[in-house]
């Protein structure tokens, strides 16, 4: 599992590598949360179970992003882990481990505002799965 910045003007941008699609999509949740907040901090104290739909990959890639992304703009619940229980298409069932927010100990980084459909891509290489997402920061 890999991920780089990606040079974009405005907005904040990933290319995500990993040697499977359960893979990419965990490492593409960690490598957002990595922008927001530096996870080595956070305990990833509380589980949950989540559900996501989409219509294709790159749909489900950019659902399942703006789904953890609520969690933090909406419950202000930082991820520490995730992990994708089952996959297909379509749909994902994943277990989440994640932190409430603390100001006193949790540096917001990057303040992101969006998953945008923007560039987005999911493919299968000879050598391996790829993303790119672009976020609206």
């Amino acid at each position: 599992m890999h991920y780089e910045l990606l040079d974009h003007t405005a907005d904040l941008g990933l290319r995500i590598t990993a040697e499977d699609i359960y893979e990419l999509f965990e490492a593409a949740a960690h490598a957002m949360f990595d922008q927001i907040v530096d996870r080595s901090v956070l305990t990833g104290g509380t589980k949950e179970t989540l559900t996501v739909s989409g219509m294709d990959k790159p749909d489900l890639l950019v659902s399942w992003l703006r789904e953890l992304l609520y969690i933090w703009n909406g419950r202000e619940r930082l991820v520490k882990w995730v992990h994708i229980e089952q996959m297909d298409e379509s749909h994902i069932a994943a277990s989440i481990w994640h932190d409430p927010f603390d100001p006193a100990t949790h540096e917001i980084l990057a303040d992101i505002k969006a998953v945008t459909y923007h560039g987005v891509n999911v493919e299968q290489t000879p050598k391996e799965w790829v993303a790119t997402v672009i976020f609206d920061v």
